[in-house]
C-alpha cells in the first residue's frame, strides 16, 4: 500500500513521541542557561535521562544533556567568556573532534537548590552521523532510543534536523538490537533488549533492577515508538506477525553476531577512553563519579588523603576491585 501524506505524517509522530512533552519549569530554566551560555551557535538542546524520564531522579542531581552546536571551537569560546571554564576552548574542541562527544558539567550560577548539568556536546554533523547507520559508537543510539524531550532548538530548521536525527536513531534500533533479541517478543521484550543491549555497551555501577525501573518510568512513550518500528517491519515482510507477537523468519547467522559483539567491544573501549576526558573536561569529576557510583550501586567509596590528592597514581587498585565486582557485572 502506497504511503500517503496522513500515513507519513502519523508514522513520524509516532517515532517522535515524547519529544515534544513540556519540561519541567526547572528544567526550562536550566535549557535556556545552557542555549546562552553555547553561544548563538547553539542548534539543539535534548533532555534525557533520569530527569527526562522521571526514573528515581533526586532534585539535586544534575540533568543529563545533548547540545548539538555549529561549530566545536565557537562554543567553547562562548563558554569560556559567559560562564568561565577550567580548560582552553581548543583544547576541548580537538578532543570533541577526536572522540565525540565530550562530556562537560555546567551550572547555573546562584541557583537553589543547585541547578546543574551533564553535557554531552556534538557538533550538527557529528550529531547526525552518530545516530545513523554510520555511528562510530553506541553512545547516543543507547541514549535516544529512550525516552527524551527536544526542549529547545534554535530555528524550524535546526527543530527539522533533530526530529529527523531522533527519528533515525530510534529506526535503527532494529539493526542492533536484532543479534540479542529471542525467537518469539513482543513490544515489551523489545524494549528490554534495547536497554539490557545498551547497558552492556558501557561500564556502569547499576545492576539488573535499574534497567527494570527505566522500563517503569518509560512504558507510555517507548511502546508507542516501537509498536510502530515493529509494526513497520511487519508490513514489509521483514518480521512476522501473530497479533502482539514478532518473530524474526531470517534471525543473524554466526558471521552477523559476531559482526555485533565486535562493534559493541569497540564501542565499550571508546566509552572507556571517553571517561578519561573527564579528568580534563568535567569540573569536580572525581567528586561526581563517587557520588555517582553511590546513588546507582549502593557501594560508597571511601578516599584516603593521598587517593583524592593523585587519583591518577594511587586510585586504581580501589577501581579495578569495584570494577570486578560492580553490580553490572553480578547481574
Amino acid at each position: 500500500m502506497p504511503s500517503t501524506p496522513t500515513a507519513d505524517a502519523e508514522h513520524r509522530a509516532a517515532l517522535a513521541a515524547g519529544l515534544d512533552e513540556p519540561p519541567s519549569p526547572r528544567t526550562a530554566q536550566l535549557a535556556r542557561f545552557l542555549a546562552h551560555a553555547c553561544g548563538e551557535g547553539t542548534r539543539a538542546l535534548i533532555h534525557y535521562g533520569s530527569h527526562a524520564q522521571r526514573s528515581d531522579a533526586r532534585p539535586e542531581s544534575a540533568h543529563d544533556f545533548f547540545i548539538v552546536v555549529d561549530r566545536y571551537r565557537d562554543a567553547y569560546r562562548s563558554l569560556a567568556e559567559r560562564v568561565g571554564t577550567s580548560y582552553r576552548p581548543g583544547t576541548a574542541a580537538l578532543l570533541n573532534r577526536i572522540l565525540p562527544p565530550n562530556v562537560i558539567r555546567l551550572r547555573v550560577p546562584g541557583a537553589a537548590p543547585p541547578l546543574e548539568a551533564k553535557c554531552a556536546v556534538y557538533s550538527a554533523r557529528d550529531f547526525a552521523r552518530a545516530c545513523s547507520s554510520r555511528a562510530r559508537d553506541h553512545f547516543a543510539l543507547g541514549r535516544l532510543c529512550q525516552h527524551v524531550q527536544l526542549v529547545w532548538t534554535r530555528d524550524a530548521e535546526s527543530r527539522s534536523a533533530a526530529i529527523d536525527a531522533l527519528t533515525e536513531a530510534r529506526t535503527r534500533t532494529f539493526a542492533w538490537g536484532r543479534p540479542y533479541l529471542p525467537p518469539r517478543f513482543d513490544v515489551r521484550t523489545y524494549c528490554r533488549v534495547l536497554l539490557e543491549t545498551s547497558f552492556a555497551a558501557e561500564i556502569r555501577p547499576e545492576g539488573g533492577e535499574r534497567i527494570d525501573a527505566l522500563l517503569a518510568a518509560q512504558q507510555t512513550t517507548m511502546d508507542r515508538v516501537y509498536a510502530e518500528v515493529l509494526g513497520g517491519l511487519a508490513e514489509e515482510r521483514i518480521l512476522g506477525r501473530e497479533g502482539n507477537v514478532y518473530t524474526d523468519p531470517h534471525p543473524p547467522g554466526t558471521w552477523s553476531k559476531f559482526r555485533a559483539a565486535m562493534w559493541f567491544r569497540r564501542s565499550k573501549a571508546r566509552a572507556t577512553i571517553r571517561w578519561i576526558k573527564y579528568i580534563a573536561l568535567y569540573e569536580d569529576w572525581l567528586e561526581y563519579i563517587l557520588q555517582k557510583v553511590a546513588r546507582r550501586s549502593g557501594v560508597s567509596v571511601q578516599l584516603t588523603d593521598r587517593e583524592r590528592r593523585w587519583p591518577l597514581i594511587f586510585l586504581w587498585p580501589k577501581a579495578l576491585r569495584f570494577l570486578r565486582s560492580r553490580p553490572q557485572r553480578r547481574s
